[in-house]
Formats: C-alpha cells, structure tokens, sequence
C-alpha cells in the first residue's frame, strides 16, 4: 500500500533549521501522527471506493438487515433446502425399489452413502479458498446446477459401480455449498447477528426432511411410469428442480456488501463499517497470505470445534439418512414411514428458530449445543431401549429436534471467534470438510442384519453425544479463562500506558488482547 506519511528526514529538510530540541520533538510527534493515520487508511471490503457510513437509528438499522434477509435468505434456503433433499433422498429412495433393481445386497447400500462423504470432506476447504476468486454469484449457482444435473443422471443409473460413482460425483459438486455459504454470509452479517441467519438457512434441511417424505410418496405413484420404478423418479424430479433452482440463483444472489446494486451507496457503506469493526476496534485483515492457512491449522479452536461438530452432525446424519428405515421396522408398510417422518422434522424445525433467536439475543452458543445434546441423549437412549413402539417414534422426535437445532449453533460459534476473512474461512472449512467424516460412520452404522432394534447404530449415536459432553465444557472453560487473562491484560496495558498499533492488532486477529471469545 502506498504510504503518503513523510519520513523524519524529509520533515527535517522540509522545516528551517534549529538547534531548538522542543522544535525538533515536535516534528518527530508529527511525523509519527502521519504515519499512525496512513496506516488506518486501510480498504475493507471496498470501503474506501464508498461514502462515509450514515447514523443509523435502532429502527433504520433493523429495516436495513431486513431488506438484506430478504434478498439473501429466500435464495439461499431454497439452495440448501434442495442440496439437503438431494444427498438425502437415498433414504427415501431405498423403500421404494433402489435396493432390490439394483441388487444392492449386503453392505453395498452403505457402501454407497459413504462414498459420497469422502468427496464431500475433502473438497470443502479448497472450495471455500476460491469463493472470492470466483464471486459468489457465481460459483455457488455454478455447483447448484452441476449437483442437480449429477442428480437427475443418479435416476437412471442401472447397476452398484454406476450408483457409487454418481454418488461420488455429487459429494465433490454438492461439497462447496454449505461452507462457502456459512461463510459468505460472515462477510455480510455482524457475527451476533449470524446464528439466527445459520438457522434460517439450515432450516431448509429440515424443511427437506420433512418435504423428501412427502414428495417421496406422491412420486410413488409415479412408479412404473416409461418404465421405471419409483426411485428413480424421486432422483429424477428432485434433480430437475435443482437445476431450476440454481438457474433462477444466478439472477438472485449477489457478491458482496460494497457491489451489491440492490442498496444504496450508503446502506452499503453502513454494512462494510458494521463488519470492518465487529470482531475488532480496528477492522480485521481481509488480503489473503499464506500465515492465514498455517494459523488456522495450528489453532487449537479449529480442532476442539471438529469434536463439537462431529458429536452433532453424526447423530444428524444418521437420523436424517435411516429414519425412513428406523420407522419402518417399527412395523409400518412404506407408505405410512414416508408419511411418518415429516412430523419429527416439523417439530425440529420449529425447535431450530427458538433455539436460533433466543441465542442471537444472549449471545451466546454453547448453552444451546448443550440442549441439543441432551435432547439427543434422551432420544437415542429411548430408542436403543426396549421401549413400546409408540414411545420410541416420539424418541425420534429428540433425535432429529436435538441434533438439528444445534447444529447453526456449531457453525456459528467458530465463525464468531475466529477473527481474519481468510483465517476464518480455511477454518471454518476444516471445521466442516473434517467433521462432516462423523457422516461417513454414520452411514454404515444402521445395517440391515441389525434391523429393527438398530442396537450398533443408536449406540455409536451415543458415543458421538458423550464426546460432545466431553468437549464442550473443554471449550467453554478455555474461552472463559483466555477472555479472563485478556481483561486483566488490557488494565494493565492501559495502566502502563502500552498500545498496540492498528496494523499490529489487525495481524493478531483472535487473539488480540481486545478481542473476546464468544461463549
């Protein structure tokens, strides 16, 4: 960056001379002022091609967020609504002729689901590394219609190796979307704002839970249509219509706060300033450099979040891709296990935006983690029991509310306490492409010989619980103690007189000794 501040010499040239000291202290004090103010000259997010941010009353501000929910969250929802339904119709698929067509004996149904996962985990981080490169608006309609196209394919595939490679291929074009949007919305939304927003969008895959046992029985009847039974239809239909989806996504979604045309230059300006000094009182880095992805695979939060993640999304993905089967061993024909699986995700639904607000406005995560937790708990305890029928579907209830609402709450939480664009979104990306592995167990973890008390997967279910009991106290006791020692630092620092230039604060990131961690 072009500095304009003058050096001590060139003040010295520059002023008649003098053996005066008081003189020469003045020009140095000077001198120093110039260079501390051309170092707060920093752009952020193309803050400096807009005009000076407007005061905004409480009632502005929030008609503000709203005009910009409004234009990001309808798109986005419906985008993860169909990325949920597509990588989770399988399960709705199987009762409806995909394991007997395609001889699909033994473990190769399970086979198939966790081949889609190894993909999924590995291309998340690298994906999430060029979304800026490649601006939003683009790559992530880009992959929503390359998933949809893979997806339609998926119906007509006509034996084992055919359905395993299609599943790969959509686990590498679906693997961009959840990380990339997680993190597209933290370059737009103050990070206390973020887990309502989290929910909101993630609330489109419980909607997809609930809308995949619908659509799949009134596709049932669709089977023997030109020849095909009703699997392929669901994959068919499904896939059509997120191709639909991504196409309108490209005239819908924009990039960024400072480009975006649907606001003005100053509502624009207001954005860019909320988020430069949300996590810090001197903005944060946004310029890519190759400390950012060494820090955040050193960093201890980045780790101790996969623990939480994957103690949520195992029991997650083991609900969402089996209950189909799970209530169907209780003994009910196809029909009645499709329809059955819609409440528990309406109530999950439900579950998810109070868990959502209420967190948004405390501010706070893990008590919210925490309630899921146990919510799952007591669900998966009720069903590896010997519990009467009717009991154990309401157990379902625990599993899909627990483990659905608290997953916003997991993403969130690192987002809000990892400071730096880039270092946010390499960890975030970690979080997600490392944890998203508990899916992979998950899916082989519900065997056929082990129907219809499922005893194996409800307990592997619960030990993925019990290691979120474990780390989330870890994690709230180091935040607590570290956000303790920064109070104390800072009074000290204060006392003292010490401070910290503005670059130097923004290159500390989350661990600067103004930033605070959020519980």
């Amino acid at each position: 960056m072009a500095s304009t501040a003058i050096s001590e010499k060139d003040a010295r040239v520059k002023t008649p001379s003098t053996n005066s000291s008081s003189d020469r202290a003045s020009i140095e004090k000077k001198a120093e002022t110039e260079r501390i103010e051309t170092v707060e000259v920093l752009d952020f997010g193309g803050d400096t091609t807009l005009p000076p941010p407007p005061k905004l009353t409480p009632e502005q501000e929030k008609k503000l967020w709203r005009k910009v929910d409004l234009r990001l969250m309808p798109i986005l929802t419906l985008m993860y609504l169909f990325s949920f339904l597509d990588r989770g119709n399988i399960g709705n698929a199987k009762l409806q002729g995909l394991t007997t067509q395609l001889n699909l004996t033994g473990n190769k149904y399970n086979i198939a689901l966790t081949m889609y996962f190894i993909p999924y985990c590995l291309f998340e981080c690298p994906a999430n590394l060029v979304l800026k490169k490649f601006r939003p608006s683009r790559w992530l309609p880009g992959i929503t219609i390359a998933w949809g196209i893979i997806m339609t394919l998926m119906g007509l595939v006509k034996n084992y190796p055919q359905l395993v490679g299609t599943r790969v291929v959509l686990g590498v074009t679906e693997a961009g979307l959840f990380p990339g949007v997680v993190y597209y919305l933290t370059l737009w939304y103050p990070r206390h704002m973020l887990q309502y927003r989290v929910g909101i969008f993630y609330g489109g895959a419980t909607v997809a839970g609930a809308f995949s046992g619908l659509l799949a029985f009134a596709i049932s009847f669709m089977s023997g249509t030109a020849g095909m039974l009703g699997w392929s239809w669901i994959f068919i239909i499904e896939g059509i219509a997120t191709v639909a989806v991504g196409i309108l996504s490209i005239f819908v979604l924009v990039d960024f706060p400072s480009t975006a045309g649907f606001l003005t230059p100053e509502e624009r300006a207001f954005i860019v300033w909320r988020k430069k000094y949300d996590n810090s009182s001197v903005g944060e880095e946004e310029h890519f450099a190759m400390r950012h992805l060494w820090s955040s695979f050193l960093d201890w939060q980045t780790w101790l979040h996969i623990l939480i993640y994957m103690s949520i999304i195992g029991p997650l993905y083991g609900i969402s891709l089996f209950l189909p089967s799970i209530i169907n061993g209780f003994g009910f024909n196809t029909t009645i296990s499709q329809l059955l699986t819609v409440p528990p995700y309406v109530c999950a639904t439900i579950v998810l935006l109070i868990f959502a607000v209420w967190s948004d406005k405390i501010q706070k995560r893990s008590p919210f983690i925490l309630a899921g937790l146990v919510l799952c708990l007591i669900g998966f305890s009720i069903n590896i029991s010997d519990a009467p029928i009717g009991v154990k579907y309401f157990g379902t209830f625990f599993c899909v509310s627990g483990s659905y609402a608290a997953f916003p709450g997991v993403i969130a939480w690192l987002g809000n306490n990892v400071a730096g664009q880039y270092k946010r979104g390499v960890s975030m990306a970690l979080h997600i492409g490392i944890g998203n592995f508990s899916g992979a167990i998950a899916s082989n973890i519900y065997r056929t010989q082990d129907a219809p008390r499922y005893l194996i997967g409800h307990g592997v279910e619960l030990m993925f619980v019990g290691i979120g009991f474990i780390s989330l106290p870890i994690a709230v006791m180091l935040y607590m103690r570290i956000n303790a020692a920064r109070d104390v630092k800072q009074k000290e620092m204060e006392e003292q007189g010490i401070k910290y230039s503005a670059e130097e604060l923004r290159r500390m990131g989350d661990r600067a000794p103004d930033f605070r961690y959020t519980l």
